[in-house]
This record gives C-alpha cells, sequence and structure tokens, in this order.
C-alpha cells in the first residue's frame, strides 16, 4: 500500500537535501517525487527560490530514522502518522476556489488552456472550482488576452497535479447533464429538387409509354391526361 506524502513535498526534499545524506532514491521515495526531479532540485534546476521545510520539526521524521536510513541506504524513509487528526477537504460541499500550491501555480494558465480547448461545455464557475483561479483570468485566455497568451501550452490539470481524474470527471459529467436537448424538429418537406425530379421521371415515362404504342404516334391526349392525374396527386400529397 502507497504511503501519504508529506507536508510540502518539494520543500521538505529541499531541506532534505540540504542537511542529510540520503540518497536521491531514498528522499524521492519519501518525498512520493520522481529521483530525476529530486536530482534536478539538487542540481538547482528545479525548485528555486523555495525554502527547505524541516520533516523533524514538523513531527512527519525523526532524527533516529534519519541517521538509520544514512547509514543504511537499502531502508526506506516512512511518514510518521500525526498525532492531530487533519479534516479531508469536501469538494461537493465546499465553496470557493480550490487551493493551489505556490508551486504548482505558474501551471494553471496552461491548465486553463487545455479546459478550454477540451472541454468547452464547462462553464467558467466548474474551470474555478478544478484549478482554483479566477473568472478575470478565465476570460483573458478564452480571448487570448492574457499577458502570457503566446507562451501558454494546453496541459491537463490530473497531469499538473492540480486537479484529480475523478473531480475532473464529475465536472464534465456535470456539465453534459445540464446541456439542453436537441429540439425535435418533426417531419420535414422533401426538397423541391427531389419532387421536381420525380415529376419529370415521370412524365418521360409517360411518354415513353405513348411513343410504344402500334403505329407509333405520340397519343398527346394520353400524355396530357397522364400529367393532369400527376398534377392531382402532387397536390393531394403537399395537402
Amino acid at each position: 500500500m502507497a504511503t501519504a506524502a508529506p507536508l510540502m513535498p518539494k520543500a521538505t526534499a529541499v531541506w532534505l537535501l540540504d542537511n542529510t545524506a540520503l540518497s536521491f532514491d531514498q528522499i524521492a521515495e519519501f518525498c512520493k517525487l520522481h529521483p530525476l526531479e529530486v536530482k534536478a532540485i539538487a542540481d538547482g534546476d528545479s525548485a528555486q527560490g523555495i525554502k527547505g521545510l524541516d520533516p523533524v520539526q514538523t513531527g512527519q521524521l525523526t532524527r533516529e530514522q534519519i541517521a538509520a536510513a544514512e547509514a543504511d541506504s537499502t531502508i526506506v524513509l516512512k511518514l510518521n502518522e500525526s498525532k492531530v487528526a487533519q479534516a479531508q477537504p469536501d469538494r461537493t460541499g465546499k465553496k470557493g476556489p480550490r487551493y493551489t500550491p505556490v508551486s504548482r501555480r505558474q501551471d494553471r494558465p496552461n491548465a486553463i488552456l487545455w479546459l478550454v480547448r477540451n472541454h468547452p461545455e464547462l462553464k467558467d464557475a466548474a474551470i474555478m472550482r478544478l484549478v482554483g483561479t479566477t473568472k478575470s483570468t478565465i476570460a483573458a485566455i478564452r480571448d487570448r488576452t492574457h499577458w502570457n497568451a503566446a507562451a501558454l501550452a494546453p496541459m491537463d490539470p490530473v497531469t499538473l497535479g492540480l486537479a484529480t481524474q475523478t473531480d475532473l470527471d464529475f465536472e464534465v459529467n456535470r456539465a453534459n447533464k445540464e446541456k439542453p436537448l436537441p429540439a425535435d424538429a418533426g417531419a420535414t418537406l422533401l426538397p423541391a429538387s427531389e419532387t421536381t425530379a420525380r415529376k419529370e421521371a415521370e412524365v418521360a415515362a409517360a411518354s415513353a409509354q405513348a411513343q410504344d404504342k402500334p403505329g407509333g404516334d405520340l397519343d398527346v391526349g394520353a400524355v396530357f391526361a397522364k400529367l393532369k392525374q400527376l398534377g392531382n396527386k402532387h397536390d393531394k400529397d403537399e395537402d
């Protein structure tokens, strides 16, 4: 069973890199990060400006656990259970936008652009609940008037960690249920081109039939009678 991530994983990784001799794999496993991401933090390519968070001070680790893991690289650090009950967020009854960690906030415009393009049925309120943004930001991205519009790239908010797949599916399903049903147009008349072509074909057939009579003379009376009969039939069909 997977263990929970510590509070502020990147800040915790910064502190562990600066203050311990733990391996990248041990820090990555404890902070639920990829080892390459931990290496990027150590090289200064990632998490710049993030202040380290001491997991010992917050009660997530003990000095003894860190010392034992430093001596044996095969030891996997485990998060200590909190002695204080933490309330779980309730997305169904929560008011206001979702809180977004500071390290993820620069990704919100990309996530909004992805939602606008891939789920146009979502209303602004649903996007605000998913990624924790404002209505003016959504409007600027829709209108391509955002200050960084040229550099934005659509990115899945679930992949970015801004929303869960459950929340996204819930909002999409709710938006689809709220869409109005298409109006029933009922029976429609046949196009004029189709009715005219059908009538011309019947007249031509009547003419050919008259010409095939013995004597080879065209029976004009029969043709006009057929035309009159077809005209009456067409009028009844229109009524």
